[in-house]
């Protein structure tokens, strides 16, 4: 056998590493600050921890993202061989999530040594799919779905991405999302299923709990905006919180509000600045004092007499917006029993809102409480 040449040996090593993809990347496994120690940790930590886990690997064409990937992936069959399985899937070949859903069942089974039936149903492999993540979690096997050109399963009806991440919140899976995408905006593609951060909820909730702050009451507000939610979906949207909101804001009171007479408006934002200003026990003539001081301070025109103001009192006490504070006012003189309002500020506030003729002083005495 002829001699090899050295200068040919070492051409060939050169070459071989040149082709060798993982090559470039190796060196870089050492460095605790490089993408493949980041994401080994990730991927590992999900491994030994048994918790799932989603990662999104985002760079231009030609970054190494898939290189750096398969150098992790490769090391880590090395050191858990028992507890890994993964399934490949690319949105070039798979973005139907029919197609997907067929992909994933036909590698599941030929990684688990299953017969793959070709004729199963959409909803047969999706069903297939779940009951494997729950054997695999049960046996302490973490699946790691790779989902290349990720951006192109975003783009669809994103039933696949969402399958898989509703079956992660499973105690019994054990599964890794890796999405992998040369489009730096593909998490911006995803329906937005969060809705915490966005301030027209933050709004919508701070007008709930200003209306009722009580644990009670917003699991009941809570519940209503889950019997909106659309069930195609499968999503609440800011819409569902809209109408369960509209929903509990129809309350008698407001609607009581609504129906009262400018006298009776003034008769409860003075009780109302009565409260405010600590002073939890009053009664009719407490009420008139303070009447007086509103007109004595604006000149307003809407001053009637007390015998009138007598009426407009006990006209909110049949309407119960107002009542006695003990049982004992009702057998005594309605203008020295103790009374208190049966209608929040946030109910008063907005039934002044929503009265069409309200004096605008008394939207600004409301305003000024806030």
């Amino acid at each position: 056998m002829a001699r090899e040449i050295p200068a040919e040996k070492a051409l060939g090593l050169l070459r071989s590493r040149l082709c060798d993809p993982n090559f470039a990347f190796k060196a870089l496994s050492h460095s605790d600050d490089s993408n493949y120690s980041k994401l080994k940790f990730l991927v590992s930590s999900s491994i030994t921890e048994a918790c799932n886990n989603s990662i999104l690997l985002l760079g231009p064409r030609g970054s190494g993202k898939i290189a750096v990937l398969e150098l992790v992936l490769s090391d880590l069959l090395q050191e858990y061989p028992d507890m890994i399985s993964v399934i490949r899937l690319s949105g070039l070949l798979h973005s139907s999530d029919n197609c997907a859903f067929k992909e994933i069942a036909r590698q599941l089974c030929m990684e688990h040594q299953l017969v793959f039936s070709r004729m199963a149903s959409f909803d047969d492999n999706s069903q297939f799919m779940i009951a494997m993540l729950r054997e695999c979690g049960l046996a302490h096997k973490t699946i790691i779905f790779i989902l290349d050109e990720f951006d192109l399963f975003a783009l669809g009806k994103q039933k696949l991405l969402y399958s898989l991440l509703d079956a992660m919140q499973s105690v019994t899976s054990q599964a890794v999302v890796i999405g992998v995408s040369c489009r730096l905006d593909a998490d911006m593609l995803l329906d937005k299923r969060n809705i915490l951060a966005d301030e027209r909820f933050k709004e919508i909730i701070s007008t709930y709990l200003n209306f009722d702050s009580t644990v009670k009451h917003l699991l009941r507000y809570l519940f209503r905006a889950v019997s909106y939610m659309d069930l195609e979906s499968g999503m609440l949207s800011l819409e569902n919180f809209k109408a369960a909101l509209s929903n509990i804001q129809r309350h008698p009171k407001l609607e009581c509000i609504k129906d009262c007479s400018i006298l009776e408006l003034y008769i409860l934002v003075c009780m109302k600045r009565l409260e405010i200003k600590e002073q939890n026990s009053y009664n009719f003539n407490s009420v008139m004092k303070e009447y007086k001081s509103i007109h004595d301070s604006v000149k307003t025109s809407d001053y009637f007499a007390r015998n009138v103001c007598l009426r407009a009192f006990e006209h909110l006490l049949q309407r119960e917006l107002i009542g006695f504070t003990d049982n004992r006012g009702q057998n005594h003189s309605v203008e020295f029993t103790p009374v208190k309002l049966l209608v929040s500020f946030h109910e008063l506030h907005q039934g002044l809102k929503s009265y069409g003729s309200c004096p605008a002083i008394l939207q600004q005495l409301m305003d000024r409480q806030k």
